[in-house]
């Protein structure tokens, strides 16, 4: 059976037996302490914390996962994975227990015909939490599965909670007896590998309070209702049903392997090293496609960081296969291919997909290049000072800074005859990862921050946007917190964070910036509003200072926003999705929303491109987007399923959240968006937009900024003001400007180099003179000093090795020179053959020179290249030349 038939029949199953199927959320989590998706109750997190109302009491998904916690283990073995499919079924206080256990046993053991998975009933084995007498008398007496394939487990094993304070239960797993093939007899207690777990049912029932690890934490009491939270990992189940000895051979995944095996000959099963170069290709290219097919793009750090990291391992491998060009598209093409089928929008979007991983690959291929020519740096530098082992710090700075595996490390290293200090580059990849847990840990706590506003949203329920029809209005301060602790009341220059049941100001969210205004109470007390956020969602929190009287909750008050500053915003709204669509229509579809910020009277837009957009491309997306103000569009709002604003065409943004209800802006006949903003009624109201430029904000992400309105005026007025004085100074009319600056640039420029020239040739006229006088230590001709301040580096080495030229080829020389240029110290040492053969290498002399000049440099034997901080330590660094000289001589 291949996967997309097994989450077929998942979600038909469940969907016949009253659940609402939900669609997998993006892998791009909409929870601060998760940097993605790594479990399949993630998205219903917040109904189970109470935060948010479930939208039925039974619910079912199958949801993309990312967890990254080990990347460097994937491939050794064949249970590591980066990508994996969650099966879940969801009961809000609806059923439990039992209805839990009898849904997954039909499940499981129904024939395949009759729409279940066939899986044999004697081949099923269960395990129970150590205290839950009630799930194993369900198994035993209602399911009817024999007590000797039942066992029960501890508090490890078997119960589960989210890791903080909240809710948690135990829990019971159905594994599957794979045969004696795969280890001992005994059940899932004994051997993990024969008996593997295929789905987990999670009861909560408990509330927990705060603790470490899994097990050290205290049960407070039953939770007011009991929810189910199921998972069954559909990786393994293809595993079973497809009669594979491990997650690598399913169909998902054998076909990328297949499709590395036809880019580089190598055959799977063939050896073991490349066998996990294999599993590496086949896990890392799948997730690298659903990644950037969820908006997330590589970077330096956060999830493009892992973006970034899992594609240049997959690339990494590849080579160390056999494999010397470009792979990544037939890669990915494969994984689209297959994905596909469960994923269609994978297919819509594989051209911006693979734009975004052709432009990566390119990228990393020249970094493997860069961070070659640093490696073989270090490695010559171990060697000069003696050394075999090459430090860990160098190693952590390669793999950290240039992206560089320390396998290639080891390997090159090994080759050049040394070794590689891996436990000191493990220490501080552990430190690395150790701050790094430090911080999700920290983060975690977060949930207590929004505790207040979680009471206040269960006893008043959330606040109602009036904001698309008026601009003010009356409402009742339902919630007030003074310095983040609920209040009763607040008085004159408290800061405070106020809940209304119903206002008119737009809480900041989906690139729009909040609305500010003041909020008056009938007994004459002011607000003055200063932000709007929403903590949880459906309540916003205005946060501001009192500026006269007392506040009360309870108490009657008039909402006003600033009317100006809101449509100074709508107008920058409005721009912004213009600009998105003119950018669409420049650049296809690969120009997709990677973000935006929409401020009064300007905006900024990110969008994917992996290449720059030319100046000629920004100046016809400009005119387009004036030429729709032009043509008075009316701008319309209205609400919809997420269905019916797809068919239309509607661009959703990468990375949202949307519900099943959404609100699609139209303009006209130009464009159509998901969004929750506020907007101009018509695209005359914009006025003009100008396009500031673009610029690089990360790998294959691109920002345009812009003015709207008075503002756009207000700068093309500056620049026809400064063109005015540019006309002056030149003698030309607008459209000569260009040519004469031009002229003028080059008049200047060449005479720039006529000076460079001079300065050059009277620089190198020293060389006689300073051959000439030459000292002899020891028979070795040493010319030291320093030459005009100001002299460049490239004059000052050709000015070295002119010199070094002048002295007799078979007496020993030495030529180290000094200057100082842009305040800062320059040194450079020549040696000739002779000089070398009596141990004086100009490496050595730099090194000491430069530590003297409070710097550092290096260089070949022959010649080498140095400077420092401190100009005044020129003197000191020619003496220390001196010393070397005569000891070593």
């Amino acid at each position: 059976m291949e996967s997309a038939e097994i989450r077929r029949r998942w979600l038909s199953f469940f969907e016949e037996r009253g659940h609402a199927v939900v669609p997998s959320a993006s892998l791009i989590a909409d929870d601060p302490t998760l940097l993605l998706v790594n479990a399949g109750m993630v998205p219903f997190k917040p109904y189970f914390l109470g935060e948010t109302k479930p939208p039925a009491p039974r619910a079912t998904s199958v949801q993309k996962c990312v967890r990254t916690p080990d990347i460097e283990e994937v491939g050794k073995t064949t249970r590591h994975g980066t990508f994996f499919q969650m099966c879940g079924n969801f009961s809000f206080g609806d059923y439990f227990k039992e209805g839990a256990i009898k849904l997954a046993w039909e499940l499981l053991t129904t024939p395949v015909a009759d729409g279940g998975y066939g899986l044999e009933p004697e081949k099923l084995w269960i395990t129970v939490y150590q205290d839950d007498d009630e799930a194993e008398q369900i198994w035993r007496d209602v399911v009817g599965v024999p007590a000797e394939r039942i066992q029960r487990l501890g508090k490890k094993d078997n119960f589960w909670s989210m890791g903080v304070p909240g809710p948690c239960g135990p829990c019971s797993e159905i594994n599957y007896d794979r045969g004696p093939e795969f280890g001992v007899e005994g059940g899932p207690a004994v051997n993990d590998e024969r008996y593997v777990e295929i789905w987990n049912l999670v009861f909560m029932q408990y509330e927990r309070g705060a603790g470490d690890g899994k097990e050290d934490f205290p049960i407070l009491g039953d939770l007011p209702s009991k929810n189910i939270d199921t998972g069954l990992g559909l990786e393994r189940l293809a595993m079973i049903l497809q009669g594979v000895r491990n997650m690598y051979e399913t169909d998902t995944l054998r076909v990328v392997m297949d499709k590395a095996t036809e880019l580089t000959g190598v055959r799977y099963g063939a050896a073991q090293e490349t066998d996990v170069s294999m599993r590496v290709v086949a896990d890392h290219m799948r997730t690298s496609v659903m990644l950037i097919g969820d908006g997330v793009t590589p970077g330096n750090e956060g999830r493009g960081y892992v973006l970034r990291r899992i594609m240049r391992r997959a690339i990494r491998n590849m080579r160390l296969m056999g494999a010397t060009g470009p792979v990544v598209k037939e890669l990915l093409d494969t994984v689209i291919d297959t994905m596909g089928q469960q994923y269609p929008e994978l297919i819509t979007d594989r051209q911006r997909i693979e734009t975004v991983a052709l432009a990566e690959e390119a990228r990393f291929l020249k970094t493997l290049n860069a961070g070659t020519n640093v490696l073989e740096g270090a490695i010559t530098e171990t060697k000069a000072g003696g050394g075999s082992v090459l430090a860990g710090d160098k190693a952590f700075l390669l793999h950290d800074t240039w992206g560089f595996p320390i396998d290639l490390t080891l390997e090159i290293a090994a080759e050049q005859g040394l070794t590689v200090d891996e436990p000191g580059f493990r220490r501080l990849m552990q430190e690395q990862k150790d701050k790094a847990k430090a911080d999700a840990k920290a983060k975690k706590t977060g949930h207590a921050d929004v505790a207040a506003y979680r009471e206040i949203a269960d006893s008043a329920g959330g606040t109602e946007f009036t904001g698309y029809a008026t601009n003010q209005g009356e409402a009742t301060i339902v919630g007030l917190l003074v310095n983040g602790v609920s209040s009763p009341a607040a008085s004159e220059g408290d800061e405070v964070e106020v809940v209304l049941d119903r206002t008119p100001f737009y809480a900041e969210g989906g690139g729009q910036l909040a609305d500010q205004g003041r909020i008056k109470l009938d007994s004459g007390a002011v607000i003055e509003v200063r932000d709007v956020q929403q903590p949880v969602p459906g309540v916003s929190v205005h946060k501001g200072s009192v500026q006269v009287g007392e506040v009360t909750v309870g108490a009657s008050a008039y909402a006003a926003i600033d009317v100006r500053r809101r449509r100074a915003i709508a107008r920058a709204h409005s721009a912004t999705h213009l600009t998105h669509q003119a950018l669409r229509d420049a650049l296809g579809p690969t120009a997709a929303q990677a973000g935006s910020e929409n401020s009064p009277g300007r905006f900024r837009f990110d969008f994917g491109s992996p290449n720059a957009v030319p100046g000629t491309v920004l100046t016809d997306v400009e005119q387009k987007i004036n030429d729709v103000l032009s043509r008075e569009l009316d701008v319309t709002a209205e609400i919809m399923s997420i269905d019916e604003a797809k068919k239309q065409g509607a661009i959703a943004e990468f990375g949202e959240k949307y519900g099943e209800r959404v609100r699609v802006v139209t303009i006209g006949d130009f464009s159509k968006e998901l969004c929750g903003g506020t907007h101009v009624g018509n695209t005359a109201q914009l006025g003009l937009v100008k396009l500031l430029g673009e610029s690089s904000i990360g790998s294959g992400v691109r920002r345009v900024e812009a003015l709207v309105g008075v503002d756009a005026y207000n700068f093309l007025a500056k620049e026809h003001t400064v063109v005015a004085q540019l006309q002056e100074l030149v003698k030309g009319r607008p459209e000569e400007l260009p040519e004469k600056i031009a002229s003028m640039l080059g008049k200047l420029k060449d005479a720039e180099k006529e000076i460079e020239k001079f300065r050059a040739e009277k620089v190198l006229q020293a060389a006689a003179g300073l051959a000439e006088n030459a000292q002899d230590i020891r028979g070795v001709a040493l010319v030291v000093g320093q030459v005009q301040v100001g002299t460049g580096a490239d004059d000052l080495r050709k000015l070295v090795l002119d010199v070094r030229g002048r002295i007799q080829g078979d007496r020993p020389a030495v030529v180290a020179l000094f200057t100082v240029a842009g305040g800062r110290p320059l040194t450079v040492v020549a040696t000739n053959e002779a000089a070398r053969e009596r141990g004086l290498k100009a490496g050595d002399l730099v090194r000491t020179a430069a530590k003297t000049l409070g710097g550092g440099g290096g260089g070949k034997p022959d010649v080498a290249q140095g400077g420092g901080q401190n100009p005044d330590a020129v003197p000191e660094a020619i003496a220390a030349v001196e010393r070397l000289v005569v000891e070593t001589a």
